[in-house]
């Protein structure tokens, strides 16, 4: 399934399971979903289940929202008592549609809570008390830790079965009735070798020849590497190849302060999710990793460089990328929002030190090159989410690795059979409907959660093309960096075109604006 056709789905108000291999373009179409509903005087509550996941997307976690916190269970009381918190209420009660990202890492006793914080406060017994729900992940990603507890189904009855661990295994999601938004398209990868050994693995289908390709890129160390990423299974492996790396380096050092503005509870969410640290030591020389897209300055969340000075008027670092372009990199905002209004905010420059990281710390990301070393990988998943953040095989390093590192989840790997299934049903149903047919459904769902009808000249760009073909359409900060993904993959100007919905000399125009013609 395309974004396009996936976003025909979203905007009918339907159930929805976004999924699709990493670099499909989940992010995007989810972006342009919101926007969409934001242009009819619609705010959606985004949430994602951890705090990285909820600070890349500028939302919360799901479980600030749903005011269920850290528990693992609820009972009657705790039900009641969340229901009757005031700011939860308010929240749940005015709500019309829910997202949350990275939904494989949220176990089904928490989307069961969720579910159940829902019906309690808007007094429904449908499922999620009658919202639209979007759920975004990929369950080949890395899975949600679950605890099991003898007594677990005694409490409130949320959980089937004490050996459930992913959320598609809840009540709550076959109450729903998701529909499954399977993405086909790639824009992160363009290798097709290494596109080959990537699917091999999420087949369970890994066998010797991709083997070769794998020894191939093993090193026995990081000599020559030194402004390469290193991705590692533990956080102390990575917090010790920092330090000492930066305490290599025989120059002043400089340190940042992240400014906070907020009630400390939704500030230390911001905190917990941010890749960028508290306190920021830099050095000439460090090497540094970007954890924000900023597609004016021309860098993205991953871009990797070298420190090479700071500015002697402000002392913003000026950092060196990889393909040689010099970039004065000044503070940047995480934002809370809710109902449209700023709740919490950080602001830190927008960098971290780069020698190393974790590998749950690189979901989301796509980097250039890596070094990582899978001898040490413990959970299905871990070594496919580690591969997969690098574009191309010649950016693989390879110290070392395991059997798991190659290894997927089998109950994910039987299920993602009926995700392709439904997912193939209903791009087939859809495509039954006239285009009148689906903007009368997206209509009908905007009425009935109260949104506005949009500004004549404030159209989704993309039906605001088909009807006026030759109208201009201002680019926004999402389609400058589809553009220039697209670009960096290696997608003909004409093929850009078609798929951005823009005229050849549009497309050729933007890419010599930002120096890539």
């Amino acid at each position: 399934m395309t974004q396009a056709e996936a976003l025909k789905i979203l905007k009918t108000g339907a159930n929805v399971f976004l999924t699709g291999e990493p670099g499909s373009g989940k992010t995007h179409t989810v972006n342009e979903y919101v926007r969409f509903l934001k242009s009819h005087g619609v705010e959606p509550s985004v949430t994602a289940s951890t705090g990285i996941a909820a600070t890349h997307i500028g939302g919360t976690t799901i479980h600030s929202w749903a005011g269920i916190g850290i528990k693992r269970s609820l009972d009657k009381y705790a039900l009641d008592r969340i229901a009757a918190n005031e700011r939860v209420a308010r929240r749940v009660g005015k709500a019309t549609v829910l997202i949350i990202d990275e939904v494989s890492m949220l176990g089904p006793e928490t989307l069961g809570m969720v579910d159940a914080v829902c019906r309690e406060v808007r007094r429904s017994h449908e499922a999620f008390g009658g919202l639209s729900v979007l759920l975004v992940g990929d369950f080949f990603q890395l899975p949600p830790v679950v605890r099991y507890e003898e007594d677990v189904d005694a409490k409130v009855g949320l959980f089937e079965n004490k050996r459930e661990q992913f959320a598609y295994q809840s009540s709550a999601w076959k109450r729903a009735n998701f529909l499954t938004c399977y993405l086909t398209e790639q824009y992160r990868q363009d290798d097709a070798i290494f596109l080959d050994l990537l699917n091999a693995i999420r087949r369970n289908e890994f066998n010797s020849e991709h083997m070769k390709h794998i020894t191939n890129r093993k090193v026995l160390n990081s000599d020559g590497l030194e402004q390469v990423p290193q991705l590692y299974s533990h956080n102390m492996d990575v917090d010790r190849i920092n330090i000492a790396k930066l305490g290599q380096i025989q120059s002043d050092e400089k340190s940042f302060q992240m400014s906070t503005e907020g009630p400390e509870h939704l500030v230390g969410v911001l905190m917990r999710g941010c890749l960028s640290p508290e306190r920021l030591v830099l050095k000439v020389g460090a090497s540094v990793m970007c954890t924000k897209n900023n597609i004016a300055e021309r860098f993205v969340n991953g871009t990797i460089g070298k420190v090479i000075a700071f500015d002697k008027t402000t002392s913003w670092p000026v950092v060196k990328t990889r393909n040689g372009r010099s970039i004065t990199i000044k503070p940047m905002e995480w934002t809370i929002e809710e109902n449209g209004k700023i709740k919490a905010r950080i602001s830190q420059l927008p960098l971290r030190l780069s020698w190393a990281i974790t590998i749950h710390k690189s979901q989301g990301q796509s980097l250039d090159a890596a070094l990582m070393d899978l001898s040490s990988t413990f959970e299905y998943g871990q070594g496919y989410v580690a591969l997969s953040r690098v574009r191309r095989l010649e950016g693989l390093y390879l110290l070392g690795w395991n059997d798991r590192a190659f290894s997927v989840h089998p109950e994910v790997l039987a299920r993602d059979g009926e995700f392709r299934r439904i997912s193939e049903e209903a791009c087939t149903a859809f495509t039954k409907f006239n285009p009148g047919e689906i903007i009368g459904m997206h209509s009908n769902f905007i009425r009935a959660i109260g949104g506005k009808k949009e500004k004549k000249g404030n159209c989704n760009m993309a039906e605001m093309r088909t009807m006026h073909p030759m109208a201009y359409q201002s680019w926004n900060v999402e389609e400058d960096g589809r553009l220039i993904q697209l670009h960096k993959s290696g997608v003909a100007v004409k093929e850009i075109a078609e798929k951005l919905g823009r005229k050849f000399g549009s497309i050729h125009s933007r890419l010599h604006k930002h120096g890539l013609l």
